[in-house]
């Protein structure tokens, strides 16, 4: 089978550095016979590496780009001074049709602010949203969140283009046809929540048939841990301190459940008659498998993975992009924003709260 796909990657970003990278881009390589890369960064740092893998023999083209986005740069000095970086390489390649996704561990603000420049608004965006998969009750399932973290406010007519959005994201990479959309917010009852997200209910309730999706009102923060909704709304500053909050949680839980199973020699027996599903846990809710937040609404798809992840982790960022790349994400995604924008043209703009 031909491997063309290609994904663009910025192999200097990130905590773990350039390794990690070609180590999640070589199991990538190694399930996946269809994927091939263009890689930015530092040519004498990078060749090196590949050259060990086998799995990256005649599918890997080093692009070089001398510098390299520090993961504490402001967006606003990486945009004036950061051609020459990795990052923004990965992105003008998306942005030349060379590759229809990019994917980066390093600086989100930066990420963000760069693609916005070389990429920009999608026809019919008025603000991109970063969207990201949260684990699900049911096995092997996920839901889509966002924003988490793209823009701190948003208004009524801002969280129904994300409805669409994260609508389209969950049928493109989860595989569900009619996806049921919730407003996250302090009370499921209508009458709860500022002005802006009153109105965003009523708008994703007159939307929701004819934009492919169903509106489920509003959701709570336990919903989020639910199977009660596919997709979850919110504005970048709840939505981040959600993810954020949930990794930390998930964290805790593993140190706790390892210092359970360590505390006394019985435990540690016990712990080995139950090592088959003590794995299977650990998979469950292990963040490297779900990582890559998607950055949507730009000309072209654009993967942000965690700044920490290590091979497994950028596979599973790859993997993702792959998802996109495969099933035309980007162009499916704009049909249906224009499409939205030509129906709804007419109709008068609501405005929420700007508290």
């Amino acid at each position: 089978m031909p491997r063309d796909i290609v994904i663009s990657v910025d192999a200097m970003g990130g905590d773990a550095g350039p390794a990690a990278v070609i180590g999640g881009m070589a199991k990538s390589a190694r399930k996946n016979d269809e994927i091939r890369f263009i890689v930015h960064g530092d040519e004498a740092i990078l060749q090196p590496l590949i050259a060990k893998r086998r799995e990256l023999t005649d599918i890997v083209e080093i692009r070089h780009a001398p510098d390299v986005v520090s993961m504490d740069a402001k967006p606003s000095r990486v945009v004036r001074n950061g051609k020459t970086t990795s990052m923004w390489a990965t992105l003008q390649t998306v942005e030349a049709g060379d590759a229809p996704v990019a994917v980066s561990c390093g600086n989100t603000g930066a990420l963000m602010a760069i693609a916005m420049l070389r990429l920009r608004k999608a026809p019919g965006v008025d603000r991109p949203a970063i969207a990201v998969l949260w684990p699900s009750p049911r096995a092997g399932s996920h839901k889509v969140v966002l924003d988490v973290g793209a823009d701190i406010r948003a208004e009524a007519d801002n969280l129904l283009q994300y409805a669409i959005m994260g609508a389209e994201y969950a049928r493109i990479g989860l595989g569900i046809d009619m996806p049921r959309v919730g407003i996250l917010n302090v009370g499921t009852e209508e009458h709860k929540g500022r002005p802006s997200l009153q109105d965003a209910n009523k708008l994703l309730e007159a939307a929701a048939q004819g934009d492919g999706f169903t509106h489920v009102g509003f959701v709570e923060g336990g919903d989020l841990a639910s199977d009660t909704v596919d997709v979850i709304v919110t504005d970048g500053f709840t939505g981040n301190v959600a993810l954020k909050t949930a990794e930390g949680t998930a964290s805790l839980i593993r140190g706790f459940l390892k210092e359970a199973m360590m505390h006394t020699i019985f435990s540690r027996i016990g712990a080995l008659f139950a090592l088959t599903s003590l794995r299977r846990l650990q998979k469950r809710v292990d963040p490297r498998r779900v990582n890559g937040g998607v950055f949507l609404g730009l000309n072209g798809a654009v993967v942000k993975s965690h700044g920490g992840a290590d091979a497994t982790g950028v596979s599973a960022a790859i993997k993702l992009a792959f998802t996109m790349a495969k099933g035309g994400f980007s162009e499916t995604l704009a049909q249906r924003i224009a499409s939205h924008a030509t129906k709804h043209e007419d109709a008068p703009k609501t405005q929420g709260d700007t508290a």
